[in-house]
């Protein structure tokens, strides 16, 4: 806390007009030892720390609460600025006229349960040992991840949510919500997400967390150094997931850099590497300074999990218990998570709305494509849909 207040002193003389817009990540511990949070695979977990970050204020009667679902590799810093001067990585939706204006809505977005960026997961250090936790976290499902969000909502006082909205793994989060909690949601907006994960994501999944799981440096989990190579390489599968051959001919197409390649390639010395080589080496090496390997493999195993039928019923009769008004938003170019998956999810939701952001950037477009998809929630929440 203490670095923090100095980066925010720095940062309010270097760049004032930054600094009026500052969001503190908070924590707050829902879980101890006296009072553990079973989850879904029947074991028990404590303590639960849960990091957060809000918008706005709650209005008196605390209706007007939205909540922000993170993708695999989010964090709570969805708005604003952070004390060091990162701008949020949803900022261009949060903010004074945009779809989420905190003079409206009071903005909150958590950080889920088993992610590393202050949330208990596997970087967590586990009590029983006083080292991080590994692959002796235990496997969390997101339903786990809505039920502790749900808990956060209880002790920052919000009685109804006027709004939950997420992409990928964040849309996840956000249909768990709609099904698992109907009376305390209003209005859900799920973007390029999945009802119940597909063999081609988890096909996709399975080849990543291999990349990590074959690193020498992995060392069957008890790794004190990130096996770098092996989440680089995860990484740099799932970014081209993330995409879409358009986005890459037009971003790079053939073009090849001046600069070698560099460390850890089978090429010569004097290779000159392609642009979308040194695009994917630079994903992958970004990851690594910021994410836990063992993390990686527990969400991604999650996503897989994933599926609101599971011990409910059909997907027509799951879905269609949703009272929520839906928005479920597709990605023209979109391979992951495609537009008619999104479409089956409006078509069997009562009170849904299907509407699609025209993008050639794949998946990533709702990372991207802020114009459209401002315009998108602005005109959904000023008009409803028919009751």
């Amino acid at each position: 806390m203490e670095e923090q207040m100095r980066q925010l002193a720095t940062l309010r003389q270097e760049a004032p007009h930054v600094a009026e817009h500052v969001v503190q990540t908070q924590s707050i511990r829902l879980h101890d030892e006296r009072n553990p949070f079973q989850l879904d695979s029947g074991a028990e977990l404590a303590p639960i720390d849960v990091a957060y970050e809000t918008c706005g204020v709650l209005n008196k009667e605390k209706t007007n609460a939205v909540l922000i679902c993170h993708a695999l590799t989010g964090s709570a810093h969805a708005a604003g600025y952070s004390p060091d001067g990162q701008r949020g990585w949803w900022d261009d939706i949060v903010g004074k006229g945009r779809a989420f204006d905190p003079d409206k809505y009071f903005v909150i977005c958590s950080n889920f349960l088993g992610s590393c960026y202050g949330t208990t997961g596997p970087a967590s250090i586990n009590p029983r040992t006083d080292k991080p936790y590994g692959i002796a976290f235990p496997q969390i499902t997101v339903r786990d991840m809505v039920r502790v969000q749900r808990e956060l909502m209880n002790a920052l006082g919000v009685r109804r949510l006027a709004a939950i909205i997420g992409g990928s793994l964040g849309g996840m989060q956000v249909l768990e919500w709609a099904v698992m909690f109907p009376e305390l949601v209003d209005t859900i907006i799920p973007i390029a997400t999945a009802a119940r994960h597909s063999a081609w994501c988890i096909g996709l999944n399975e080849v990543a967390r291999l990349a990590i799981l074959n690193d020498p440096a992995w060392n069957n989990g008890n790794y004190d150094i990130q096996p770098e190579r092996g989440l680089a390489l995860a990484r740099m599968i799932a970014v081209i997931s993330y995409r879409s051959r358009v986005s890459f001919e037009r971003k790079f197409g053939r073009t090849v850099q001046q600069k070698v390649m560099g460390r850890g390639t089978f090429a010569a010395a004097s290779w000159r590497p392609f642009e979308i080589e040194s695009y994917l080496h630079y994903q992958g090496e970004k990851l690594v300074d910021r994410f836990d390997a063992a993390t990686y493999l527990y969400i991604t195993r999650a996503m897989d999990q994933h599926d609101v039928t599971k011990d409910r019923g059909s997907l027509r009769a799951v879905l269609g218990s949703v009272r929520a008004k839906a928005l479920c938003v597709g990605i023209t170019s979109d391979v992951l998570y495609p537009m008619e998956e999104q479409k089956v999810i409006a078509a069997l939701i009562p009170r849904a709305r299907y509407v699609q952001i025209d993008s050639p950037h794949g998946h990533d477009a709702f990372l991207i494509e802020f114009e459209q998809l401002n315009r998108i929630i602005r005109n959904f929440l000023s008009e409803g849909i028919a009751q």
